[in-house]
């Protein structure tokens, strides 16, 4: 495991804050005018959030962050980035709404926050940016109370088994090794005058699932969908509003999971 993953990819993912507001991808002027940014998925699970305290767990510039308190939430939203957690700040102020933003690590959040949460959440492209799931898992324990619920929806592991035009298998579903490589652009624009280095791990359902059970949190769901809900994919169809399949693929492979899980 790379030693100093965490400064790399903080790097890597500062560069990419600047691109990703500006881009249709994240659209954020019609964020400004009311666009909710969560997906169908996370939001049957989320369920109803008037009053609820949520806690937002690798969060970026804050839109869903945003768009859970635009539910009613009293949302704490968290994230390593710098330029990410700035933003989400600025969004914050500009959108009139009240979440709580924090600049920290994932595992070093126990040592920053001192409260527990009706909802812990997270979703598309996390995790894989941690080595240790079991930790993570317990982190998500810490800040759940009694009964309370956690929530992730996030990209299926089969798909980070290939090559990026998903015609080999690249890497190993199992995690046994950091993946370190360096990327031009980024997924909101390929094409984007940006080159980063990253560190990444992949994580199987089995992990994650066991992670979460050790922690003494009861699976209540794990659903999987042939689909992804945004196009960050090379070779992608949109076979229906807002899903989006590898055109060779169809919907022969999951491309997304979502779990719902309880704690006690």
């Amino acid at each position: 495991m790379s030693e100093n993953y965490l400064s790399i990819n903080k790097n890597s993912w500062n560069k990419r804050t600047a691109i990703h507001v500006e881009s249709d991808f994240y659209d954020v002027s019609g964020f400004f005018a009311g666009k909710n940014s969560l997906n169908s998925i996370e939001f049957k699970l989320l369920g109803k959030l008037k009053g609820k305290k949520v806690l937002h767990l690798q969060c970026h510039f804050g839109q869903d962050s945003i768009s859970l308190a635009r539910l009613g939430a009293k949302v704490t939203a968290v994230d390593f980035s710098d330029a990410a957690i700035d933003y989400a700040i600025k969004l914050n102020e500009q959108t009139n709404t009240d979440v709580r933003f924090v600049c920290c690590d994932v595992y070093d959040l126990p040592n920053q926050l001192n409260e527990q949460f009706d909802i812990v959440f997270t979703s598309y492209g996390t995790i894989g940016w941690l080595p240790d799931i079991n930790k993570w898992a317990s982190v998500v324990s810490h800040f759940l109370k009694p009964s309370g619920e956690f929530i992730i929806a996030e990209f299926h592991p089969v798909v980070w088994m290939y090559d990026d035009a998903f015609s080999k298998i690249k890497y190993r579903y199992f995690n046994d090794a950091a993946i370190e490589e360096t990327e031009e652009g980024t997924y909101t624009n390929p094409d984007a005058e940006i080159k980063q280095e990253y560190v990444s791990w992949n994580h199987g359902l089995g992990e994650v699932v066991n992670s979460l059970i050790n922690q003494g949190l009861s699976i209540l769901s794990l659903n999987e969908f042939d689909y992804s809900p945004y196009n960050c994919f090379s070779h992608t169809v949109e076979f229906e509003p807002g899903k989006f399949q590898i055109k060779h693929w169809e919907n022969k492979v999951p491309m997304v999971y979502a779990i719902k899980a309880r704690k006690g």
